[in-house]
């Protein structure tokens, strides 16, 4: 265990990095191949401003927070913090338990931004992307990716989770994420049944789609089971995926959600006018749980 502790503190960068370039490069060529809808803006345009703002973020969380969510998890460790430190059990069940509970975690964070005017002023950015592709899973204001990692290190204080569920867990919320947001054609009986286990393409984009109880939908990254439980789950948008809208209906303009200046601006323009989470919205959710 102190070895691959050791191996996983001194290779936590490579290990994460080799991951996400290895999903990027899969999901890119996949999408090249078997595209599930026409892109409405340049790949050139979309990939050179979606990857700058992740570059920007990938700088900015190395410059405030040097060890990241690893780091915290084996100073909590040293500590004793967190729950897990307080109840007798196996490496592999506490490993499992916490990627778990992290992952609710991030599906209770998801619905918060979208239910909170000010967060949603934040989190409108990676919904104001008029397409849905590879890049656009990674498509955060550097604000909300500090909050997002300030989150993450309080949930990791609490949990106690070990510090290689915390790799396991990055890795597969990167993972997901690239995997979820990409603009691929699955197979429709692969998808009714791998949806089961795991957010898909086509479950994840009725997110996105321009309209509120859609929107207001979907809210899980990895695990799918927290929509089915909560009533957030909606099986297909109303329009298809090849004819639905995405993005946001009052932010269309190029400078704004395609370019990277824009994208840092969005923020700060406009009305605090969120798709806050109603009863209405949910409601209508419910209504369309049927696979």
């Amino acid at each position: 265990m102190i070895d691959i502790y050791k191996f996983i503190m001194s290779h936590e960068v490579a290990i994460r990095l080799s991951f996400f370039l290895g999903i990027f490069a899969v999901m890119a060529i996949w999408e090249f191949i078997a595209p599930r809808r026409a892109l409405t803006v340049s790949k050139v345009v979309r990939w050179t401003n979606n990857l700058g703002l992740v570059f920007l973020n990938s700088f900015i969380l190395r410059l405030l927070f040097p060890a990241a969510a690893v780091g915290m998890a084996a100073f909590a460790s040293e500590q004793g913090w967190g729950l897990m430190h307080y109840y007798d059990v196996s490496p592999m069940i506490a490993a499992i338990i916490s990627v778990v509970v992290m992952d609710f975690i991030i599906y209770l964070q998801h619905v918060m931004v979208h239910a909170i005017p000010v967060l949603w002023r934040l989190h409108r950015v990676h919904h104001a992307d008029p397409d849905f592709d590879v890049t656009t899973g990674a498509r955060f204001h550097p604000i909300e990716i500090i909050l997002s990692m300030l989150i993450k290190f309080a949930t990791i204080i609490l949990l106690g989770p070990p510090v290689v569920a915390v790799v396991v867990f990055e890795v597969m919320l990167n993972t997901t994420a690239m995997f979820n947001h990409s603009n691929v054609r699955l197979n429709l009986v692969v998808d009714k049944w791998l949806r089961l286990l795991l957010v898909t393409p086509d479950m994840h984009r009725v997110h996105h789609s321009v309209e509120d109880d859609e929107t207001n939908s979907n809210f899980g990254f990895s695990l799918p089971w927290w929509d089915r439980l909560f009533g957030t789950y909606r099986a297909q948008p109303r329009g298809g995926h090849e004819n639905m809208v995405i993005g946001i209906h009052t932010y269309n303009d190029p400078k704004l959600v395609s370019w990277l200046h824009g994208m840092l601006l969005l923020p700060f323009i406009g009305k605090i006018n969120s798709y806050a989470i109603n009863r209405r919205n949910w409601d209508s959710a419910s209504d369309n749980n049927e696979q």
